[in-house]
């Protein structure tokens, strides 16, 4: 039994551990490593193992000597202590020193008669919770933040890292140095890469390190080097470069070279310098502010001379290319916010040239916008100048969206008692657009302003066996307009009055049952919707921003055969439907609902885009320029019937279904069915089947570049397999059935080490140009590669977010 000394002493916060607590940067040394247990390392269980990464984790064993009430104090274990007359002490046998979280353990300890310092040597190890140290001899000054080890090892254990170090200084308070260092985080005895520097130094207090002359190595191979480097230790922003992205496909070798600048605590900014291999070089930039009241982004891209492209489409070769996108936005008072934004590109194609990842490029548009709202307890208020450019290329005037200089919203809502309500929406919108008007449709060719107004009363009665919901808003819009150039005997000051009325009701039907020995709730909905509004001419009214809806689900229910305000659909239909729910009692969870509904026309609907009350839509046969079910849609007599069913088979499986079949002409004019399989280790399997008839969209007609002069039939697969805690396996395949041709194809792998992971993922997929149609459209493709050092970084393109996008349900393992 060794003997035991506690004395309180004015000792600095000095021990190792806090300098290895930021390390999650880069460094491991030179020499052989200790064996694992020395480095307080414990393998996994036979029943946790399967599901780890690593082959075990770094536990720190529990304390030699018990805390003490005052954590100055002082406490010493030893076998043996001989005292010198002068006061010096020499402690011998397996010593053990323990001050607040920090004990140190060694074969022998020289403490001379000031206390001021201690000489350690012999198995020495250091621990205080975060980290381990281990080495051959050590002197650490106990009255201020100063300490040196020789052959030392070092543990992380949060942060799963280990590297060893000729010769660890601390030389100030959070600054420390070493000398002949490596790092790495993988296991003990399996270095599969580590970093090298013969000179290494930290500062926790600004958080950042540096290394001279450091080289990555990989199975003991030299792969890179970096003269001088610099990284953070924390999680503090740190200028500096960040992983560089790497991508070969049909169009060559793409590098880009992220440089992040923290410029203040609240404004940063990231550079990327980005070499194509076709294209040239393209500088893109970010840079991000957080005030007290607002924060925003601006950010940018810009070539010089674009090089042109490998797939043949050269049509801006030798142009300069760029975008810019920036926003504000902030707080003006509690109840009012406000944003701004400008947005614009070069040209249509430029995010399909140079956009997101994998070739695929989301946006659509650049938005320009400057708004202002106010919420307050009665009254909803928005003011905003807003516009945008159409990503597409070429791009005709007829495509080209309005400008909104400004547009003002006035909305509140009135309870006044026994179900009945008031409603007010109004909207006053100046339009404008820079086009030929002389080449555009007449009814498109107006600038001008447009004031909307939709009160509305009604009253709901509301019992748990059921409602009923009478409602009327009148619609009244007036406008001022300006033609230009343009000849025309259209008037300038047109408006529009009418009344929308509509009856919703339903009924609610419930029981009991029981299946496959649980429990149950079934209900049975009858609903029934008449829906009246007035044939009224509005041929002389402009088309700022309407187009007819698809008929849906949804459409049953609503008066609105438009979006936007300048075309109001006559209508005068009843709708007839039934949905069925299946409701387990123990989750509450509703696991089957099922619905089918039909409309009944009581009379043609002859309003169309260009609002003619008298005049039905063209035959398809006597004009190339309509819509082929235009004619058909406005005169049937019942909507197709519209079915729909959302299944939740089990905890894994569920499936969707919608068919909207005409009884009439016996034919199907949309249809989908989705399967899904959710594991909860993280397998996901989706599949998709898609069915639309030519022409069902009556917002497209032929010319339009949307419209696809076929019956569009698509399968949809994918899937994300977890074979195992290091290996994910993703895929997809979408097939257009009628042209018979695959509009993509992946497949990939990611392999997730304890201290590196790798992503390889093949990608060809179809181009289609920005229009529906398949004469222009050609292939690309792509092999993409992402290796990752985890705590040191990595090298490739991140793919994350467009598997998540393109695999539903499917969560990577972040790398």
């Amino acid at each position: 039994m060794g003997k035991r000394i506690s004395r309180t002493v004015p000792v600095a916060h000095t021990l190792l551990g806090s300098l290895l607590a930021g390390a999650s940067f880069s460094v491991v040394a030179q020499g052989q490593t200790l064996p694992a247990e020395a480095l307080d390392w414990q393998a996994w269980s036979q029943d946790e193992a399967p599901h780890q990464l690593c082959r075990g984790r770094y536990v720190m064993p529990d304390y030699r000597l018990p805390a003490e009430d005052n954590p100055e104090t002082l406490s010493v274990e030893t076998q043996e202590v001989d005292y010198a007359a002068d006061g010096e002490a020499l402690l011998r046998g397996d010593v053990v020193l323990r001050r607040g979280n920090t004990e140190l353990q060694a074969a022998q300890m020289y403490l001379p008669a000031d206390r001021q310092r201690v000489d350690a040597e012999g198995n020495l190890a250091i621990r205080d919770g975060q980290a381990l140290v281990r080495g051959e001899q050590a002197t650490l000054m106990l009255n201020n933040d100063q300490a040196s080890l020789r052959n030392s090892h070092y543990v992380l254990y949060a942060q799963h890292l280990r590297g060893q170090a000729s010769q660890l200084e601390q030389t100030g308070d959070g600054e420390y140095r070493l000398r002949n260092a490596s790092f790495t985080t993988c296991d003990p005895d399996t270095n599969s890469w580590q970093l090298v520097s013969s000179d290494i130094k930290l500062n926790q207090e600004e958080g950042f390190g540096t290394a001279r002359h450091a080289r990555l190595e990989v199975k003991d191979v030299p792969i890179f080097y970096w003269p001088w480097l610099r990284f953070p230790i924390d999680d503090r922003r740190h200028t500096g470069l960040l992983s560089p992205s790497v991508s070969f496909s049909n169009d060559g070798f793409d590098y880009a070279q992220p440089f992040y600048w923290n410029i203040a605590p609240n404004h940063d900014a990231t550079i990327t310098p980005r070499w194509m291999s076709d294209r040239g070089l393209l500088l893109n930039g970010e840079y991000r502010y957080l005030l007290e009241e607002s924060q925003g982004t601006v950010e940018g891209g810009y070539i010089s001379s674009d090089d042109g492209s490998n797939n043949g489409d050269n049509r801006f070769e030798g142009d300069d290319r760029w975008y810019i996108d920036a926003q504000h936005a902030g707080s003006l008072t509690p109840r009012s916010n406000y944003q701004l934004r400008y947005g614009a590109a070069s040209d249509g194609r430029y995010f399909d040239d140079f956009g997101d990842e994998f070739g695929n490029s989301e946006r659509v548009s650049m938005e320009r916008l400057a708004q202002v709202d106010y919420r307050g307890e009665r009254w909803q208020l928005n003011a905003r100048a807003q516009g945008f450019q159409r990503l597409e290329d070429p791009l005709s005037d007829s495509d080209k969206p309005f400008y909104r200089l400004p547009s003002l919203t006035a909305n509140s809502d009135w309870q006044l008692g026994s179900g009945l309500y008031t409603q007010w929406r109004s909207n006053a919108t100046y339009f404008w657009r820079d086009v030929d008007e002389r080449r555009v449709p007449e009814r498109e060719a107006a600038i001008g302003t447009r004031l909307h107004l939709t009160p509305a009363i009604g009253w709901r009665f509301e019992q748990p066996w059921g409602y009923i919901e009478p409602r009327t808003e009148l619609w009244h819009t007036a406008y001022e307009l300006d033609y230009g150039d343009r000849v025309t005997d259209r008037g300038t000051s047109p408006s529009r009055s009418a009344a929308v009325t509509s009856i919703d009701s339903g009924l609610v039907f419930e029981r009991e049952l029981e299946l496959r020995g649980r429990d149950y709730r079934q209900t049975l909905e009858p609903r029934l919707n008449y829906a009246y509004v007035p044939r009224t001419n509005q041929t002389q009214l402009p088309d700022f921003d309407s187009r007819e809806r698809a008929f849906s689900w949804a459409q049953l229910w609503s008066p609105h055969r438009f979006s936007g305000a300048d075309r109001l659909g006559d209508l005068n239909r009843v709708s007839l439907g039934v949905e069925s729910r299946f409701i387990e009692d123990a989750s509450g969870q509703d696991r089957l609902t099922l619905g089918v509904g039909q409309s009944i026309y009581l009379s043609d609907r002859r309003i169309d885009s260009d609002g003619d009350p008298d005049t039905l839509p063209a035959r398809p046969e006597d004009s190339a320029n309509v819509n082929p079910l235009s004619r058909y849609q406005a005169t049937r007599d019942r909507s197709p019937v519209v079915t729909r069913l959302d299944w939740q088979i089990n905890d894994r499986w569920s499936a969707g279904y919608e068919w909207l079949y005409d009884d009439q002409r016996e034919q199907t004019e949309r249809s989908s069915v989705d399967a899904r399989y959710r594991h909860p280790a993280g397998h996901v399997v989706n599949l998709g089947y898609r069915w639309e008839i030519e022409g069902f969209d009556p917002g497209v007609v032929p010319g339009d570049d949307g419209f696809r002069d076929y019956s569009r039939e698509e399968w949809d697969l994918s899937l994300a397999w977890k074979a195992s805690p290091r290996i994910d396996l993703i895929g997809r395949y979408l097939h257009d059935q009628t042209n018979d041709r695959a509009l993509e194809q992946l497949a990939g792998v990611q392999w997730n080490d304890c201290c590196y992971g790798l992503q390889l993922v093949w990608r060809e997929w179809v181009d289609d140009n920005d229009t529906a149609r398949i004469g222009d459209d050609f292939n690309d493709r792509g092999l993409f590669v992402r290796f990752v050092f985890r705590g040191l970084g990595g090298v490739g393109q991140q793919a994350d977010g467009y598997f998540e996008q393109a695999i539903p349900g499917y969560r990577p393992t972040p790398l």
